[in-house]
């Protein structure tokens, strides 16, 4: 058999994002985001069942532009905690330092990867005012028990979604469990519109205020054609809009917060209407492609396992989480995929607090099973671009390493786990 390269992720795309973002430029009615963004912005709340949306130029902007709208909309103050995993990718943490608070870090547990729910309940201090949820993988926890933590805490539950879009935890959108929610249109998530991302809540009012901050910090909240308005959406654009200055004002040059330019393009609008008609298709092939690579690793020693489905959830595999019970064997399986061809991942960063632009947030050490997580886990590529032939090749990559592998590893039997 010839040895394709697969890669862990990438674009689902055909002609048509081509031809809709190509179409979106002759038209030349607007570059920066108009029309086509705010369809995409509407259609995206009707599918994933949220009041508002705001697309933003990516998942990590979407994250900003969320922590700094929610601090505003519930009055936190600066210093107030949010409890977050020490676990992930930099940019679920960042917002959080970066809007004058203080990330609360807890450690993961091994059976999902994902944050321990006994850590995250006592990490609850007279600080805290939010817990900032990234399911692993797309891969959530038990959400019931979180949300029963909060609501007896009196704290807010926020979803950093970028890896979990689709998600449905006991029948509903995962989403809908969190007061606000983000997620990523990078070429290797779910969709794409080849950079970009959102911001999504049911929370009146807050699609206003996330779009001021995205957009300059301005008032204004004219979107797409309504810009063409002589007197704008609201029916007054020159106005006594300033306080303190006794003559008409654009309102378009009104200014309400301190803001950021995190505007997208026009033409990610339009790709991004064409990716979300392939959605349900992609979220099946995500699981068809995460069941095949599960059931081929059952031929592995029990000293290496594929995470599993939580309870209750319909998850949208963003990968496939390998666990190995000693380091020099992931270390040594994570190679003999990669030097056959087989693209992989850590997760993530880790312990982020090992990592030099964070470690004057914690000790690394104080989160022991964070600390072994790049000594033990890796994850594999499910996107629903993987062909027949790709697949068929991981699983011979993986029965060439099961076969070929000494008895003893790092000192221990290779098939008992840890």
């Amino acid at each position: 058999m010839h040895k394709p390269k697969v890669l862990y992720s990438g674009p689902f795309f055909n002609g048509d994002e081509i031809d809709a973002a190509i179409d979106c430029l002759k038209q030349g009615g607007w570059l920066p985001s108009g029309p086509n963004v705010a369809k995409f912005e509407r259609e995206f709340s009707r599918k994933f069942g949220f009041a508002e949306s705001l697309m933003v130029n990516s998942g990590s902007s979407a994250n900003l532009v969320m922590i700094a709208a929610l601090k505003k909309y519930f009055g936190w103050s600066d210093g107030a905690e949010i409890i977050v995993s020490v676990v992930g990718f930099p940019t679920t943490v960042a917002p959080i330092v970066q809007n004058n608070m203080v990330p609360r870090f807890v450690d993961i547990e091994w059976s999902s990867l994902n944050w321990s729910l006994d850590a995250v309940e006592a990490a609850i201090n007279e600080k805290t005012v939010a817990i900032f949820s990234s399911p692993v993988l797309g891969n959530p926890y038990d959400i019931d028990r979180l949300k029963d933590v909060c609501d007896r805490h009196g704290i807010k539950m926020i979803a950093d979604g970028c890896d979990s879009l689709g998600t449905k935890y006991k029948g509903k959108w995962l989403s809908s469990y969190f007061v606000s929610s983000s997620c990523s249109f990078y070429p290797a998530h779910h969709i794409t519109t080849m950079e970009g991302g959102m911001v999504s809540s049911n929370l009146p009012g807050f699609g206003k205020l996330a779009r001021s901050i995205a957009w300059w910090g301005r008032d204004c909240y004219c979107v797409g054609e309504c810009n063409l308005l002589t007197n704008g959406t609201c029916g007054n654009r020159f106005d006594m809009w300033l306080e303190d200055y006794d003559s008409p004002v654009d309102h378009k040059y009104v200014f309400s917060n301190i803001g950021y330019n995190l505007k997208p393009l026009d033409l990610q609008g339009a790709v991004g209407m064409v990716q979300l008609a392939k959605f349900d298709e992609v979220h099946q092939k995500r699981r068809a492609n995460y069941e095949r690579i599960k059931h081929f690793f059952s031929i592995a020693p029990s000293s290496i396992r594929i995470v599993d489905e939580q309870a209750d959830a319909e998850t949208s595999w963003f990968g496939v989480p390998v666990v190995c019970a000693r380091t020099e064997l992931k270390h040594s399986l994570q190679k003999h995929f990669e030097d056959n061809g087989v693209q992989t991942r850590n997760y993530f960063a880790g312990n982020l607090l090992l990592h030099p632009g964070y470690k004057h947030l914690g000790n690394a050490k104080d989160f022991p099973n964070a600390y072994e997580v790049l000594n033990r886990v890796f994850f594999l590529g499910c996107h629903p671009g993987l062909t027949e032939d790709q697949l068929q090749w991981m699983e011979q990559v993986l029965r060439e390493f099961v076969a070929n592998k000494p008895v003893m590893v790092d000192g221990y039997s290779w098939d008992v786990a840890a």
